[in-house]
C-alpha cells in the first residue's frame, strides 16, 4: 500500500497530475523535517543590522545629492542614484522577511517566501534603468563638460567609501542566505568601488582640470549597475521559471538515481527552486518487482539531502509492470500507467538520451 498525500498536495501545486491505478504498491516521500531546511529570508534574519545600514545610506545618498548638484557632478549624482537603490533594496529585504516568516496557508502552500525574489527582481530592473538614464548623461557630458568643483567630489567620494565601509559590514552581519538580503551586499560593494572611483576621479579633476574625469567615473559606475542588475535579474528570473539551481545538473541527478537498486527508470524529474537557497524535487521512480518501494524512497531521500543538498523532496515509488521489464519502451512508442503524459528526459540503466 502506497501514501498518496503528498504527492497529489504537490501535482495539485505544480499542475502535474499522475493516473495511480488501483492495486499498485507505490509510497509517496515528503520530508517533513524542516530543522536542516535553509529557507533563504527567515524570521530569525537581523533585521536590526540592514535598519541600521539603511540609515546610513539614506542620510549621506541625501547629502551626496545635495554636494553632486552643488559640485555639477553627475559622478557624485550617479553614486547617489546607486546608494538609492541600495536603499530600496534593503527595505524590500525587510518586507521580504516579514513576509515569508508568515507560515504557509489557503492557496499559498509554499507561504509568500518568494517575496524576496519579487523584491530582488525590481531591484535589478531599477539598477538597468537607471544605469540606462545615467549612460547617456554621462556621455552628454564626455561631449560638452561641465564645470565640475574636483575637492568637493574628492572629500564627498572619500566620505561615501567610509559610509560603504560601515553598511556593508552591518549587512554582512545579518542573513545573507537570502537572495535579496545578498543582492543588497553586493550593491554596497560596487558602491564602494563606485566611490572609489569617484574620488580618483576627483582628484584628478583637482589637480589637472580635466573636467571629463567626472563622467569616465559615472560611465564605470554604470558598468557596475549593469553587472549587478543584470545578475540579479537572471538569477531571480531562473527562480521564477523554475529551472533548476545553477550548480545542479537534473541530467546528472536523474542518473545518478536510477543507479540505486532496484530502481529500474526515472522519470518526471523536476528540480527547481522556491526561494533562495531553498531546492525542491520531484520524481516518479520505477523499481523492480520484488522491491520494497518505502525502503528505495528513504535511501533516495538519504542520497539528495547527503549529495545534493536537497531535502524538500517529493518522490513516487512505484513497482515496474512485468511488461515494461521484458517488451521495453522506445521513445514514445509505449505509455506508461502511471505516467501517461510524462515530462523530461527517461533515465534508465545504461546510455540512453538526456
Amino acid at each position: 500500500m502506497g501514501v498518496h498525500d503528498h504527492t497529489q498536495e504537490d501535482d495539485r501545486t505544480r499542475g502535474a497530475g499522475h493516473d495511480h491505478g488501483a492495486g499498485h504498491d507505490h509510497g509517496a516521500g515528503h520530508d517533513h523535517d524542516h530543522a536542516g531546511h535553509s529557507h533563504g529570508v527567515s524570521a530569525d534574519a537581523d533585521r536590526r543590522w540592514l535598519a541600521i545600514a539603511l540609515g546610513l545610506i539614506g542620510a549621506f545618498m541625501a547629502v551626496e545629492v545635495a554636494v553632486g548638484i552643488i559640485a555639477q557632478s553627475l559622478a557624485l549624482i550617479s553614486d547617489a542614484a546607486h546608494m538609492l537603490t541600495d536603499a530600496v533594496s534593503i527595505v524590500l529585504a525587510l518586507v521580504a522577511m516579514r513576509l515569508a516568516a508568515r507560515p504557509a496557508r489557503g492557496g499559498f502552500t509554499f507561504g509568500l517566501k518568494r517575496a524576496e525574489i519579487l523584491s530582488a527582481q525590481a531591484n535589478g530592473l531599477t539598477l538597468l534603468l537607471l544605469a540606462l538614464w545615467l549612460a547617456y548623461e554621462a556621455v552628454r557630458r564626455l561631449i560638452d563638460p561641465p564645470p565640475v568643483a574636483g575637492g568637493l567630489v574628492l572629500v564627498t567620494a572619500l566620505a561615501g567609501i567610509v559610509v560603504n565601509v560601515a553598511a556593508a559590514w552591518c549587512i554582512s552581519r545579518a542573513n545573507r542566505s537570502s537572495l535579496a538580503v545578498e543582492g543588497a551586499y553586493q550593491h554596497i560593494l560596487n558602491d564602494l568601488f563606485a566611490f572609489i572611483g569617484t574620488a580618483v576621479a576627483g582628484l584628478i579633476v583637482l589637480t589637472t582640470g580635466f573636467v571629463q574625469a567626472d563622467a569616465i567615473a559615472t560611465l564605470v559606475v554604470v558598468a557596475l549597475m549593469v553587472k549587478a542588475g543584470y545578475g540579479l535579474v537572471r538569477e531571480s528570473g531562473r527562480i521564477f521559471l523554475e529551472a533548476a539551481p545553477a550548480h545542479l545538473d537534473p541530467d546528472a541527478v536523474g542518473d545518478r538515481l536510477v543507479g540505486l537498486r532496484p530502481v529500474t527508470e526515472v522519470h518526471d524529474l523536476h528540480i527547481w527552486t522556491i526561494t533562495s537557497g531553498q531546492a525542491a524535487l520531484s520524481a516518479h521512480v520505477l523499481v523492480e518487482p520484488a522491491g520494497d518501494c518505502h525502503a528505495v524512497r528513504r535511501e533516495l531521500e538519504r542520497l539528495l539531502a547527503q549529495e545534493y543538498g536537497i531535502t524538500h523532496t517529493t518522490l513516487q515509488v512505484d513497482h515496474v509492470q512485468e511488461a515494461l521489464l521484458t517488451v521495453g519502451r522506445r521513445g514514445e512508442d509505449a505509455v506508461d500507467p502511471h505516467c501517461a503524459d510524462a515530462h523530461g528526459p527517461v533515465h534508465r540503466h545504461g546510455p540512453h538520451e538526456h
